[in-house]
């Protein structure tokens, strides 16, 4: 069985609204690593963030965050 990727927009769509990490994060009530963190693939966030995230951007959780199999 391959492995598994969460891969999202996030970056993506943060710098198409020029949002900075920063901003985001403080919207999100998150830090500013959470958010690089995120969009480098190296964290992924709780259901509960991911749906904050998914209101904030106006989409629902599973286009902004993508479930990939390798």
């Amino acid at each position: 069985m391959g492995d598994k990727i969460l891969k999202n927009r996030i970056e993506e769509l943060r710098t198409k609204n020029e949002i900075t990490q920063e901003e985001l994060a403080l919207k999100m009530e998150v830090s500013r690593q959470t958010i690089s963190s995120l969009e480098n693939g190296k964290y992924n966030p709780s259901i509960f963030l991911a749906y904050k995230l998914s209101k904030f951007f106006g989409m629902p959780i599973e286009d902004l965050f993508i479930f990939e199999e390798q």
